[in-house]
């Protein structure tokens, strides 16, 4: 397969480019593109030849559901069984926007796309491009990221060919990311709103919405044998090629063990927030942004993973992070991205 790269400025949207990109969806091809939180990778939601194809070309367990995006409110009735009052207050205060809701599906949406499961997830997304694609591909696409399973999903699009190229039909380049992790996922269809995957959308922000928000306990279990009902619950997701650990606990005494098993390992690479920048010595450094700054450190954090592969990095040490607000997000994904490798101190 030959991949087309187009590139689509989302202040300047090329009609022409995404009726064809709307157009290879339509026809049961697959087409990766720019959203708010990463780059997806798009197929007919509502086709089940087209989900398997998602599946195939990411190398993605089919038991791992795909998010069935829309770009307008009116057409959720037609993939969700019902909505609850509960879940009309989130959509009145977070859609569009990097928040993923489950429900109860509709016989419209295939068990390919929902993973085998009775429920589907939905996202109206914000971003002006994924706004006019999901329009021109006739308002249902079923999204993944667009990287290959288990890899640092890609903020930019070079990382998509790099994965992709040769899978899909279409990459649609729409610069840099804003937020650069995957959307909050809810279960909107527990007695209790659920969150299945921290995002952008924090617990506290839901909870002033909804009042009483749960997490669920399996979202950081490594062991869970639970039947996976939103994308990354159970799969090693988000990793580098190298080797990888976080160290956790008093700032100085991880500074000082990170130093010292550095020393162990060649060429070891150091995660860090910018201020402790110059309390390491003789290791390679990836700055992710300032301490107090959450939504820069989450947005540079599948860059710098991607980096160290592109370097050849075959040893990373990170920092912890602080866990509030989109911090819960970024620890969810740096702790998979380590496959659960935790060193306290």
């Amino acid at each position: 397969m030959i991949t087309k790269t187009v590139r689509i400025d989302e202040n300047k949207i090329d009609a022409a480019l995404i009726k064809e990109a709307g157009e290879i969806i339509k026809s049961g091809g697959l087409v990766a593109f720019p959203t708010e939180t990463v780059y997806g990778l798009g197929g007919d939601a509502l086709n089940p030849e087209s989900s398997k194809k998602i599946y195939a070309a990411k190398g993605r367990p089919s038991d791992n559901p795909l998010i069935v995006h829309i770009y307008r409110i009116e057409d959720l009735e037609k993939v969700a069984k019902s909505v609850s009052e509960n879940a009309k207050k989130v959509i009145d205060a977070f859609w569009p926007g990097p928040l993923t809701l489950i429900f109860e599906k509709t016989d419209a949406v295939p068990k390919e796309t929902t993973g085998g499961l009775d429920t589907v997830a939905v996202r109206f997304p914000i971003h002006p491009t994924a706004m006019a694609f999901i329009e021109a591909a006739g308002g249902f696409v079923a999204a993944p990221s667009a990287n290959l399973s288990g890899r640092p999903s890609p903020t930019l699009a070079k990382y998509v060919c790099e994965d992709l190229n040769g899978r899909v039909d279409m990459i649609i380049d729409g610069g840099n990311i804003p937020i650069g992790l995957e959307s909050t996922i809810v279960d909107m269809t527990s007695e209790v709103p659920m969150i299945l995957r921290p995002g952008f959308v924090s617990k506290e922000m839901l909870e002033e919405v909804l009042g009483e928000v749960r997490v669920d306990p399996t979202i950081l279990d490594a062991n869970s044998k639970e039947r996976p009902k939103a994308p990354g619950m159970r799969y090693r997701h988000y990793a580098p090629k190298a080797d990888m650990a976080i160290v956790r606990g008093d700032e100085e005494k991880v500074i000082e063990k990170i130093n010292e098993i550095a020393k162990e390992h060649e060429g070891c690479t150091v995660i860090c927030v910018d201020e402790n920048a110059d309390k390491y010595h003789g290791v390679n450094l990836k700055k992710v942004g300032k301490k107090e700054d959450a939504l820069e450190i989450a947005s540079n954090l599948y860059k710098v993973l991607r980096e160290c592969d592109d370097e050849g990095v075959e040893y990373i040490l990170s920092e912890s992070f602080s866990d509030k607000g989109i911090g819960a997000a970024v620890m969810n994904r740096l702790i998979k991205a380590a496959g659960h490798k935790i060193i306290d101190v």
